[in-house]
């Protein structure tokens, strides 16, 4: 057990919710590192966001550690590594940083940590060329086509205009990033501390997410692809507005549910670990589908989709969000005219408008 940590046996605390078990009963603090495999430590650093933490952990690897993600490259989140890494990783190295995707709260620290430790980043290759793009992008001004991609989805004029403005604001919270990485892949064997942790890709969240899965004891790290209690964000961007995120995302589910063991130990990148994998991905796919019934049914009659909102999202989209929202419909959106179950129209002010293809049809 590494200093200052503290090593949760799973039974005492245990819960269950929704078919899954979450075997421990202490979530770590901050500064503070739960062992919840051998020499895996679980640790939260805080998010200035409604989604208030993310999980990262260190994985023993000979003198030092394996660390997996590392929140958001601000000097608070720095603060609390300073503290994790004198105090419950006991003054030893980082080996090597080990990233699940390129979104900012996993990646933000990332060059920070190699620098500081002189230690090799480690990606999937989309991950890392698409960090590198969206990194450029910073301080660049808008792309019309960008204001095009939002006024067809629906938004007025001063929206676009806090588009334009905000920008480029992914290298905001995004510390350069090394000029160079060691490559994953699907199917590869990362070994660390002499054990082999395979690599399993998912697509939809990100381009080439990496879970990492210890096949000895059935440990995953499996960063944004499988949450035990929120749905990972699916969404269409300027950049690809053509795009089907939300197939990858159903096809990558179920391809999980076909390799990982059912009762393996996820421990994810937002709340608790746990078991019950099989359960929780037929929840994921279930939620879709239940979707994007109701998306089919409400297009009925033509929207746009601003319009859509409700159909999919429990709560008001306000602008802090309306990206994020704009995205995940246009995700729904575009699934459904790839199976042929939408058409989308684009009038003379630049709007598309989606239509169900099929109105009678029963879709309950």
């Amino acid at each position: 057990m590494a200093d200052g940590s503290v090593l949760a046996e799973e039974g005492p605390g245990a819960r269950s919710e929704r078919g899954l078990e979450y075997p421990f009963a202490r979530v770590p603090g901050t500064g503070e590192a739960v062992e919840v495999a051998p020499g895996v430590l679980w640790m939260r650093v805080s998010l200035p966001l409604a989604l208030d933490h993310i999980n990262v952990y260190a994985v023993e690897d000979g003198d030092g550690w394996a660390l997996v993600d590392t929140g958001l490259g601000l000097s608070g989140t720095r603060d609390e590594w300073e503290a994790l890494l004198a105090g419950p990783l006991g003054g030893r190295p980082a080996t090597r940083v080990v990233c699940t995707h390129m979104h900012p709260d996993h990646i933000g620290l990332a060059g920070w940590l190699c620098e500081r430790f002189s230690v090799p980043l480690v990606m999937t290759r989309l991950e890392y060329v698409t960090a590198r793009m969206l990194l450029a992008d910073s301080g660049q001004p808008a792309p019309e086509s960008g204001a095009d991609f939002y006024r067809a989805a629906g938004w007025d004029e001063p929206q676009i205009a806090r588009y334009r403005r905000d920008f480029g604001q992914f290298g905001r919270a995004v510390d350069a990033l090394p000029a160079g990485y060691v490559r994953m892949r699907e199917g590869d064997r990362l070994s660390i501390g002499g054990q082999d942790w395979r690599i399993v890709v998912g697509e939809g969240h990100s381009p080439e997410h990496a879970c990492l899965w210890r096949e000895a004891d059935d440990v995953i790290l499996g960063g944004d692809q499988i949450l035990p209690k929120i749905s990972s964000n699916v969404s269409v961007w300027p950049t690809e507005p053509a795009a089907d995120p939300l197939g990858d995302w159903l096809v990558s589910l179920e391809r999980m549910k076909s390799i990982l063991p059912a009762n393996a130990l996820v421990l994810p990148s937002h709340g608790e670990p746990f078991r019950g994998v099989h359960t929780r991905l037929d929840a994921l796919i279930r939620g879709h589908v239940s979707s994007l019934k109701r998306l089919e049914r409400a297009l009925k009659t033509p929207k746009r989709a601003v319009d859509v909102f409700g159909s999919l999202f429990a709560r008001p989209v306000g602008d802090g969000v309306r990206g994020m929202a704009t995205g995940e419909s246009l995700a729904h959106l575009n699934y459904l005219l790839r199976q042929g179950r939408a058409s989308c129209d684009r009038d003379v002010d630049g709007v598309d408008w989606w239509t169900a293809t099929d109105t009678s049809r029963e879709t309950a």
